[in-house]
């Protein structure tokens, strides 16, 4: 089967970050996200290769509703998990995967496939990232943060060593040249988009 003949859905793919890799190789990528497209409600086509889904982390992050002191709505982010999974189960693709940062989306769901931090594929930065799903495992490239090649100038909070993406303003982009083709609106936007050198191994992993 030739790439183009293979269908990828990005489920809640926002800037398409995840799935860049395998629309620069020619595949049938299709971006499913608002505003365009519901997950609750989208019905997929026959013969999907490969899902990602991304469902957003807002209820399930651990820090947003410190930041925003208000009640989680857990039902509101899990009727959208609840809807990739649905998609999931009815393509039953090739090779599958659920992403959202380290945070109570666990509580929810099985044991992670993997669980990485951008810097172990060469992003200097962190952002602890839970993946569930059924797909080969891309090997990290590094273990120790010390050999992490290309540190750039990212804001490091008090107290810490390594600069978390979670804290990054989206003004940072002008000092990560990997993501000079995003164009993010919002904090939201810029601090949800997928580490590229995650995103490459994952490709390589799985074509």
């Amino acid at each position: 089967m030739e790439n183009r003949e293979k269908i990828i859905l990005d489920l809640c793919g926002g800037s398409g970050a995840w799935s860049r890799p395998y629309k620069e190789a020619g595949y049938d990528v299709r971006l499913i996200t608002l505003p365009d497209y519901d997950v609750r409600t989208y019905q997929p086509p026959d013969h999907v290769y490969g899902i990602l889904a991304a469902p957003p982390c807002t209820e399930f992050s651990v820090l947003n509703c410190k930041a925003e002191p208000r009640p989680r709505n857990v039902d509101a982010g899990l009727s959208i998990v609840t809807a990739c999974l649905r998609i999931i189960a009815m393509c039953r693709p090739v090779w599958w995967a659920l992403e959202n940062p380290s945070g109570h989306l666990r509580e929810h769901m099985h044991t992670p496939t993997l669980t990485f931090q951008p810097w172990e594929y060469g992003d200097p930065w962190t952002k602890r990232t839970m993946i569930w799903g059924i797909f080969n495992l891309p090997p990290k490239v590094y273990s120790n943060w010390e050999d992490v090649p290309n540190k750039l100038p990212l804001y490091t909070r008090a107290g810490r060593k390594k600069p978390n993406y979670a804290y990054l303003h989206k003004s940072s982009q002008s000092l990560i040249p990997q993501l000079a083709w995003a164009r993010p609106q919002t904090d939201a936007g810029f601090r949800a988009i997928t580490p590229p050198g995650f995103a490459d191994a994952f490709f390589r992993a799985n074509k």
